[in-house]
């Protein structure tokens, strides 16, 4: 039986082999190269995807890790910062990963164009923090952007806008992988166009594609030549992820035989986060383990607040020596995150990926730091865009701070309903965007629109049956208040 299955697991590889040697041959020069490169990386990724022989953890082996893994915070800023803070930022590089669009808010191109506040972007606040930290400290902490292909033509007609802002930026794509029939395995695409029905043939495969594609771009070593030493890696859409120089002076300041070579930065779970990875220790490792590697029967166990505290944020700084090492000892072991799709005619497709943070056994001496819940704001949906252009946050040097008017730290929790799914429609529906500061719930659904000035307090729910609508007027105040039925303001 394992002879058969070896033998089909050759005759896929062979024949996956010759599809991608077809579509090749179908281009010439540099983008040969590109696709050159790009394919190496699937063939391996594939390769052990075929080899993959039931879960990736068994559950038997899990440990909580020990706790020396897992820093708090606060005992990393206690030991406060160097008069050379400028030294340490000059090893830094900030990388955004900006592969994403803005289809799930409803917005056509790459999501870090979004408004989110007083109509700066997500790649606008990127750009005035750095820009802030190189004017404060006199430094040279420059910008990179891991692309997609779905990103980066847009992305780079707008960098023209920051060409006098003190930032050097730098971009870099994502590899572009083949999606594969679900049946047979073999590549989708019929040759490398991204129009047409071909379009749906590629992706770009996920996160933990950074080490090989930023390594292939020359960018990697050109960092490491002007001194660079660190990244910090985060997602462009999470606006709680700044530079903290607290974590840079510990990273910079440790001897070098016992120099960290990757953090990440976790925070305490909460019921809203109780799908987000986790650190673990497993065969004498740190690693992080995700809800898709949890066999079935201890998924409640993995969303337990109890057992598991913490969660991944996708805040990491990782060395640029150590990446480059492992890239060229092909030693960067990342479980493959197999992603079942169903294209728009009716195909179901797999999606071979890689989480960027799952490379963190791979590192020496990696650690975790339990940063405040501050460190994670991300935007997925109109709900936290709501959290974020309120008078919860005020806005400085492009960084978001919660008020201090505010009594208790926590955000609250908002769940706005399908009307508001799309960015240009929740817009229309509030004429300025209510005060929160005292709120603790929000919940609305169906047809509802506020007016100016309008104040929520405690818990307000706000439901407009089908067919009725909610109009809530201008200056209102909802103190612990349920509101459904029908309420139409009319002009006068």
């Amino acid at each position: 039986m394992a002879q058969f299955q070896e033998m089909m697991r050759q005759q896929l590889e062979s024949s996956m082999d010759a599809e991608l040697e077809k579509l090749v041959d179908t281009v010439t020069g540099a983008d040969r190269d590109v696709c050159m490169k790009d394919f190496k990386g699937f063939k391996n990724l594939f390769h052990r995807f075929l080899q993959v022989k039931g879960p990736s953890v068994e559950w038997i082996k899990i440990k909580r890790p020990p706790e020396d893994s897992i820093q708090p915070y606060d005992k990393i800023a206690a030991r406060g910062l160097p008069d050379s803070v400028a030294t340490s930022l000059n090893k830094l590089v900030v990388v955004k990963l900006n592969g994403g669009l803005g289809t799930s808010m409803g917005c056509k191109g790459p999501k870090s164009l979004i408004s989110v506040r007083n109509e700066n972007t997500f790649l606008d606040l990127t750009v005035q923090q750095i820009e802030h930290l190189n004017k404060t400290y006199n430094t040279d902490v420059p910008l990179v952007l891991m692309n997609s292909f779905n990103t980066d033509e847009d992305t780079k007609k707008i960098l023209q806008k920051y060409t006098h802002h003190r930032v050097k930026i730098h971009t870099f794509n994502q590899s572009r992988y083949p999606r594969i029939h679900k049946e047979s395995l073999l590549p989708v695409a019929a040759n490398l166009s991204m129009t047409g029905q071909n379009a749906d043939g590629w992706y770009p495969p996920g996160h933990g594609d950074i080490y090989a594609s930023f390594y292939n771009s020359g960018l990697l070593d050109k960092l490491i030549a002007q001194g660079k030493e660190y990244i910090f890696v985060s997602n462009i859409d999470n606006l709680g992820a700044t530079v903290d120089l607290h974590i840079l002076h510990h990273l910079v300041s440790q001897p070098n035989g016992k120099r960290c070579e990757f953090v990440m930065e976790v925070t305490d779970k909460t019921r809203a986060d109780v799908k987000g990875g986790t650190l673990i220790q497993y065969e004498g490792k740190l690693r992080l383990l995700e809800i898709a590697q949890v066999p079935k029967a201890h998924v409640d166990e993995f969303k337990s607040v109890s057992k598991f505290k913490i969660f991944n944020t996708n805040n990491l700084w990782i060395s640029l020596p150590a990446m480059k090492r492992l890239q060229e000892q092909n030693a960067m072991d990342m479980e493959i995150i197999v992603n079942p799709k169903t294209l728009d005619g009716g195909l179901n497709v797999v999606q071979l990926e890689t989480a960027v943070g799952a490379a963190i056994k791979c590192f020496d001496n990696a650690m975790g730091i339990n940063v405040p819940r501050s460190r994670f704001l991300p935007v997925k949906t109109t709900s936290d865009l709501l959290l974020v252009m309120s008078n919860l946050y005020s806005l400085e040097a492009g960084s978001l701070t919660m008020s201090p008017k505010r009594e208790f730290p926590t955000t609250p929790h908002v769940k706005l309903g399908s009307s508001f799914t799309k960015v240009q429609e929740y817009l229309t529906r509030f004429e300025s965007i209510p005060d929160m500061l005292e709120l603790d719930h929000l919940t609305v659904s169906g047809d509802v629109t506020f007016g100016k000035n309008v104040s929520l307090k405690g818990t307000v729910i706000i439901i407009a049956n089908h067919g009725d609508r909610i109009d809530i007027p201008a200056g209102s105040m909802l103190e612990n208040k349920i509101v459904s039925g029908n309420l139409r303001i009319l002009d006068h």
